[in-house]
């Protein structure tokens, strides 16, 4: 049989690619938390977006546009702030 499991050696048409998938490969830990978890997955599919607020708020004067008044809808709150200092590396 082939890796895959489907059809006899010789006449699949996969090459022998399957067999590392059959039994399930390691998925990295993208995010260094010592485990691998759905943020790992979200972040080796590219769903978070590097950066943060301060990224976000150097990117924006680098364009020229305005930041947003304390209060406007969408603008960062002091929590928001607290929680990036947070993370910020040193």
């Amino acid at each position: 049989m082939c890796s895959c499991g489907k059809m006899p050696a010789g006449m699949c048409d996969c090459g022998g690619k399957m067999g590392k998938y059959k039994e399930g490969g390691k998925f990295p830990d993208l995010t260094g938390d010592g485990k691998v978890t759905q943020a790992d997955i979200l972040k080796g599919r590219g769903v978070f977006k590097n950066g943060g607020l301060y990224a976000n708020i150097h990117a924006k004067r680098a364009r020229g546009e305005r930041m947003r008044k304390p209060g406007e809808k969408g603008a960062p709150t002091a929590q928001d702030f607290k929680n990036a200092a947070k993370t910020a590396k040193k």
